[in-house]
């Protein structure tokens, strides 16, 4: 009987120490609520092993000196990095996510935990509007409308009793009928005592008649009529005038060219050349203009540039001295880029030369599986043509003393090599240098930026590749002051352009382009699948297969790839007639660029991305109005508009730039330079202030 206590006592100490001693079944699912922070503290109880096991890509987890296992409680640090999962229409209000934790308890027991976290995003709202904004002392009533037109008749409509009547007065042959009635017989002989023709009487109706009579006549005839017994009424057939007045004009149509590897050359439309080409097709591009291309040289078998360049017997020149460059000969006036036993190499120049001047439509016939159609170059109609010069070796390798050869002989002064003197007899107006040098001081430069000065006295503006090694380094020639350096763009998951990567930023950078993400790291935002796979962002042109020893086509990407992009479009101001030199050239495409990143200038786009369209005043071919905001760092949103202008942008943290506008080149660009815009506002998202307002933006012309 003692006993029973000292059990019951026993039996409840086991309890307790069970209770504080029991492990959980695992480690347990949970929410992780940022709200509008940055980052939280994460902490569970656990006793066991764990490991971060998956992440979404826009959160970082971190434990203590950022491991990502341990043993014991779980304590992680959740940061939330928001733009890599806003949509480019920033219609999200809330980011969702699910972070996996394996676990292993003491009993070693397996299993996940599946902690869903959450991020509100900051809110950015605005109104885009069309409505004038204006002050002013001098504000009057318009001009009157213009009057209505005169009342203009032509006739009389007699309406007869009977019909009996009125085939009298249209038949001679009825009237004469002695069975007619009176008022009938009565009816033909007015108007024959009017003198009205029987041509200029007309049956209307079963009882009505047209009589095609003006003036005094038409008013004797009324008079008249109006007092036949046989006619019931005589009004006048008076003239009558459409009810519209003239419509608006609506945009053209851009030019979408058809050839087969055409929809994978996103620069072009990206640049307005939907506008541009549908003003070429409307004439105007008279003015015959030559493009150098100082390359590796050219194919000049290649079906998609038959015709668009100038031959050996027209002044293409292979430059380089040394006989050992790939073609086994020094200087002549050959500069294919040739073909030897082994060589793996792209054609570059080729490449080049495809973005200036590549045919149209279909190429002659050419090998077996190729392409019959290809690719499409910038200058479509317009007499632009490519003089060829060789000034890479099949390496890719040259030197300043053959560059300064290259300049000179393009701008049409005499070069003598290997004791022969050429003079081109096409001298250039434009010169691309898709080539340059890192780590050449501006001593060693100094040959070659004189060569491009004087060729600019000369009438020729050189434009040359920035570089891509991804520093602020200048290159040269590029950095030459009367050079126009070109930066590469790329696109964004908006489609908008941004900084490429690999292309170097300095001073000196005037211009960017088109010139594709990076064939080492390509990104996939053009939205083309080519074999069922996805397209890179890069830039497709002509090229030569040098295995099979024929015609191809070929990616590349690069600030090699951005210049002729811009060559081409003061090619073809110059045979527009838009501009005459290089001063004025250069002066159109600084003034006429797409202000990109910072306002204003920059190391990284110069005065902004080269806009054909607006460069070359081409007529509207779309009228979209939209808004765009820019973080600055790479990531642009296209928020919708209601239907009163109005918008609300769910974002990450950052500082935006908001412009709006109407896109009028079909480049879904909004407010460009030569398109209406509004004043570009700032705006600020953090947690401390998750929501802001920039108000009315006003487009104007």
């Amino acid at each position: 009987m003692k006993q029973r206590p000292f059990l019951a006592a026993l039996t409840l100490l086991l309890t307790a120490c069970g209770q504080l001693d029991t492990q959980p079944a695992g480690l347990p699912d949970r929410d992780v609520a940022l709200g509008q922070q940055l980052s939280t503290e994460v902490s569970e109880p656990w006793r066991g092993r764990w490991e971060v096991s998956r992440v979404p890509e826009w959160l970082e987890v971190t434990g203590a000196d950022g491991a990502k296992s341990g043993e014991g409680a779980v304590r992680l640090t959740v940061t939330a990095r928001r733009h890599a999962a806003t949509p480019v229409a920033a219609d999200q209000p809330q980011l969702r996510g699910e972070i996996e934790v394996n676990w292993t308890g003491e009993n070693e027991q397996r299993g996940t935990a599946r902690w869903t976290v959450t991020a509100d995003q900051y809110r950015l709202t605005g109104r885009v509007t069309e409505r004038p904004s204006v002050t002013g002392q001098d504000l009057r009533p318009g001009q009157p409308p213009a009057p209505a037109p005169q009342r203009e008749v032509r006739g009389l409509i007699v309406t007869y009793r009977s019909a009996a009547s009125r085939d009298a007065a249209v038949s001679p042959a009825l009237s004469a009928q002695a069975a007619l009635p009176a008022e009938a017989r009565q009816a033909r002989a007015t108007l024959d005592a009017l003198g009205v023709p029987a041509s200029a009487r007309q049956a209307l109706s079963e009882r009505s008649v047209v009589l095609r009579v003006s003036g005094a006549a038409a008013a004797q005839a009324q008079s008249v009529l109006s007092a036949d017994p046989a006619v019931l009424s005589v009004t006048p057939n008076v003239v009558l005038h459409a009810l519209a007045t003239p419509a608006a004009s609506s945009p053209a149509s851009p030019v979408v060219p058809t050839d087969q590897y055409a929809p994978f050359q996103w620069a072009y439309p990206l640049m307005g050349y939907g506008a541009v080409w549908r003003d070429m097709e409307a004439g105007g591009y008279a003015k015959p203009v030559t493009v150098a291309v100082a390359d590796s040289g050219v194919r000049y078998d290649h079906p998609d540039l038959a015709g668009r360049l100038w031959t050996p017997q027209e002044g293409a020149l292979d430059v380089l001295t040394g006989t050992d460059n790939g073609d086994g000969d020094g200087p002549d006036s050959d500069p294919t880029d040739p073909s030897f036993a082994g060589r793996r190499s792209e054609s570059h120049g080729t490449h080049v030369t495809g973005i200036v001047v590549a045919r149209w439509g279909q190429n002659a016939p050419g090998c077996a599986g190729c392409s019959p159609t290809g690719v499409v170059g910038a200058s479509y109609r317009a007499p632009v043509k490519v003089l060829p010069i060789r000034v890479l070796d099949a390496q890719g390798r040259t030197d300043i003393a053959d560059v300064v050869a290259a300049v000179r002989y393009a701008a049409g002064l005499p070069v003598t090599l290997a004791g022969k003197t050429y003079t081109a007899p096409h001298p250039a107006q434009v010169l691309n240098l898709s080539l340059g040098g890192e780590g050449i001081a501006p001593a060693e430069a100094q040959p070659m930026c004189d060569a491009i000065a004087q060729a600019r006295e000369l009438g020729v503006l050189t434009f040359a590749a920035a570089g891509n090694s991804g520093t602020d380094q200048p290159y040269y020639p590029a950095a030459c002051p009367a050079a126009v350096a070109v930066s590469s763009v790329t696109l964004t998951a908006a489609g908008t352009p941004t900084h490429a990567a690999y292309s170097n930023h300095y001073a000196q950078v005037q211009l960017s382009a088109p010139g594709g993400s990076s064939v080492a790291a390509p990104t996939y935002y053009s939205g083309g699948t080519f074999g069922g796979q996805p397209f890179p962002d890069d830039i497709v042109s002509t090229g030569w297969d040098y295995t099979k020893n024929q015609p191809n086509y070929v990616v590349m990407a690069g600030t090699s790839q951005a210049t002729p992009q811009v060559a081409a479009v003061a090619a073809l101001l110059l045979s527009k007639g838009v501009t005459s030199g290089p001063q004025d050239t250069l002066a159109r495409l600084l003034a006429t660029s797409t202000d990109l990143g910072p306002a204003g200038r920059d190391e990284f786009y110069g005065s902004g991305m080269v806009n054909a369209a607006a460069a070359l005043g081409a007529p509207a071919v779309s009228d979209a109005l939209g808004v765009l905001l820019d973080d600055g760092q790479g990531h642009v949103y296209r928020p919708a508009l209601n239907a009163l202008g109005g918008f609300t942008a769910y974002l990450g943290e950052g500082n935006y730039r908001v412009r709006a506008g109407r896109d009028q080149d079909a480049n879904g660009l909004y407010g460009e330079t030569h398109e209406p815009h509004s004043q570009p506002a700032q705006a600020s998202l953090s947690p401390q202030q998750p929501q802001a307002d920039v108000g009315e933006l006003n487009i104007v012309p």
